[in-house]
This record gives C-alpha cells, sequence and structure tokens, in this order.
C-alpha cells in the first residue's frame, strides 16, 4: 500500500512539468513575451530555490555543503563546455547548452523530491500527503519556469513539454528507489542538494542573467527586475509558510 501511495504522488507531481501545455496553439508574438516573464521568473526562482531552500537544507553537513556546492557549480560548467563543443559548430547553437543544463539540474532536483516524498510516506501517510502537496506546490512555479527557459533556449513547445517530462519523471525513479533502498538514497540526499543549489545558481547567475541582460531598454529591464523578484519572493513565501507549517 505504502509503494502504490508513493508511486502515485511522484507521478502526480512528475505531471506538473506539463504545465506547459497552456501554451499549445499560442500566437508567436504572445508566446514570446509570455516566455520573457517566465525567463525572467525562473532566474529569480533558482536563485531563490538554490539559496532559500536547498542550500539552507543541506547545512546540516556543517561546511562540507559548500564543498559539494563547488562541486555542483564546476560540473555544470564543465558540462556546459562539454556541451558547448560537442553540439556548437562555429559559435553557433541551435539549441542553447543552458537548456539541456536545466534538464539535468531540474533532473537531480526532481529526484531528491521523490526520495523525500517516499521517506514521508514510510513515516506517516498523513506526513507523506503534506509533504507531496508541499513539493506540487514548489514545483508548479518552477515547472513553469523550466518550460519558458527550454522554449527561449531554442526547443520547440512539444519537445519542451516532453523533454521537461522526462526529466521530471525523475521524482518517481527517486521514490522507488528510496522505498527500496532506503538506506543507500538516503546518503547521498544531502550531498545532492548543495550539489543542485549549485547548478542552479550556475545556470541562474552565468547562463540566465546574461541572456536578460541583452534586453537593454528601461521598460524591458524594469519588467525583468520585477518578474526576478517575484520568482525569489515566491520562493521566500514557499519556506515561510512550510516553516510555520
Amino acid at each position: 500500500m505504502t509503494l502504490l501511495l508513493i508511486i502515485i504522488a511522484t507521478a502526480a507531481v512528475s505531471l506538473i512539468s506539463l504545465v506547459g501545455v497552456l501554451f499549445l496553439g499560442m500566437k508567436e508574438k504572445s508566446l514570446q513575451k509570455i516566455i520573457f516573464a517566465l525567463v525572467s521568473f525562473a532566474t529569480g526562482a533558482l536563485i531563490g530555490g538554490a539559496l532559500l531552500h536547498l542550500l539552507p537544507e543541506s547545512l546540516s553537513m556543517g561546511n562540507r555543503a559548500f564543498f559539494h556546492l563547488i562541486i555542483g557549480i564546476l560540473f555544470f560548467f564543465l558540462t556546459e563546455k562539454f556541451l558547448y563543443w560537442r553540439h556548437c559548430h562555429k559559435g553557433i547553437c541551435d539549441v542553447h547548452t543552458f537548456t539541456y543544463l536545466n534538464l539535468i539540474g531540474d533532473g537531480v532536483h526532481n529526484f531528491i523530491d521523490g526520495v523525500i516524498i517516499a521517506a514521508s510516506f514510510i513515516v506517516d501517510l498523513k506526513l507523506g500527503l503534506t509533504t507531496s502537496i508541499a513539493v506540487a506546490l514548489h514545483e508548479i512555479p518552477q515547472e513553469l519556469g523550466d518550460f519558458g527557459i527550454l522554449v527561449y533556449g531554442g526547443f520547440s513547445i512539444k519537445r519542451a513539454l516532453f523533454f521537461n517530462l522526462l526529466s521530471a519523471i525523475t521524482c518517481l525513479v527517486g521514490g522507488i528507489a528510496n522505498y527500496f533502498l532506503s538506506s543507500f538514497t538516503q546518503l547521498f540526499k544531502v550531498p545532492l542538494l548543495a550539489f543542485s543549489a549549485g547548478g542552479f545558481l550556475y545556470i541562474a547567475l552565468v547562463d540566465l542573467l546574461p541572456e536578460l541582460r541583452a534586453k537593454a531598454s528601461l521598460k524591458e529591464s524594469l519588467a525583468q527586475l520585477i518578474f526576478i523578484l517575484l520568482g525569489i519572493g515566491l520562493m521566500f513565501g514557499l519556506k515561510v509558510v512550510f516553516a510555520e507549517g
């Protein structure tokens, strides 16, 4: 029964990644305006998620958390270099490398979510349901931002939906893995939190902010700042709500 509940909960959270279907059939001009806002929002959400959620949760390791944070940053740097060398010719990329980085980072994060959901169901049914709702509320804005990043980076809407779902399914994998291998997966959960935080910071600060900076008009810059602050603000709000809960 517990395994079935874990599968249902993690599968439901994974399906949130399909929130991008709301934009199917939308006119190109309108879609670009929304994507512009989503990328700015995602930048703030990534920064807020890394510094307000993932890193604080990993500080139970003490200073080792910062070591894993650095490993995450360097891993994403080297991965982006490899992707650039592999897929870009003469400095031209059909798809920005940060799209793949975002999929990797989100996949790791979703795996951790699955581990957390499974652990909570193993302890108590009510705790499992509460945790699943909390994770789902985190995922809705994050998956919207991820979708925006993928489309902005060069994916078609349908391709973005497919790969976003593929990345989200790691939540289901994490849940099942923790049910059968809890003693093993728990060893890696906390280090992976710091590792993911490093990846999210790298994507936000190295890839997305420079892209946003290319928009030079005052009106666009103010709009970017507002959506970045909204992303950070939402992550802060979720932290306060669930800390009090």
